[in-house]
């Protein structure tokens, strides 16, 4: 078993990465949380992983991770995000067929050192409050809450989580 993360290549394709989105996003709609990712479209994976920086995970040569990180801005719904010395994570899912590997958490390591590299000097992301299994999933990896907030269009409140780098 050969795990590889590494950058999104211009010869990756978007609809195999919308593919992996739903996929490991599929659980939490069955759920009745409404993250953008149960159900995007390909262009709207395409706009989102290319916003910044996208990590894809592979094992043994197949896609089974991903993970988008921006640095914050104006842009960005909350107060906290908009700091220009953090970045932001989203849309990061992980195979079904291969979650509690690692994978998830090889991942979260390359994002947090390609944020530090770059100067920033926190990590940002959110979850629904619901989901307490994935809350708890980035408190074991040294994450902490820093507020809520509903996301307009969601069915669900979320937890503002943020890891100092």
């Amino acid at each position: 078993m050969t795990l590889r993360v590494r950058a999104l290549e211009p010869t990756d394709s978007f609809t195999a990465l919308t593919a992996l989105l739903h996929a490991g996003y599929a659980r939490l709609g069955a759920l009745g949380l409404n993250y953008t990712a149960v159900d995007q479209d390909v262009e709207t994976t395409r706009r989102r992983a290319t916003r910044g920086a996208c990590l894809v995970a592979e094992l043994d040569g197949r896609l089974v991770g991903t993970l988008a990180l921006w640095r914050g801005g104006p842009d960005e719904e909350t107060e906290r995000f908009r700091r220009a010395d953090a970045f932001v994570l989203g849309q990061f899912a992980v195979d079904p067929a291969v979650q509690r590997r690692g994978v998830g958490a090889a991942l979260l390591a390359e994002a947090e050192r390609v944020a530090r590299a770059a100067g920033a000097v926190e990590v940002l992301g959110d979850t629904a409050e619901t989901a307490t299994h994935l809350v708890e999933y980035y408190r074991r990896r040294g994450w902490y809450v820093v507020g809520s907030v509903h996301w307009p269009g969601k069915t669900y409140r979320s937890v503002l989580l943020a890891k100092a780098l």
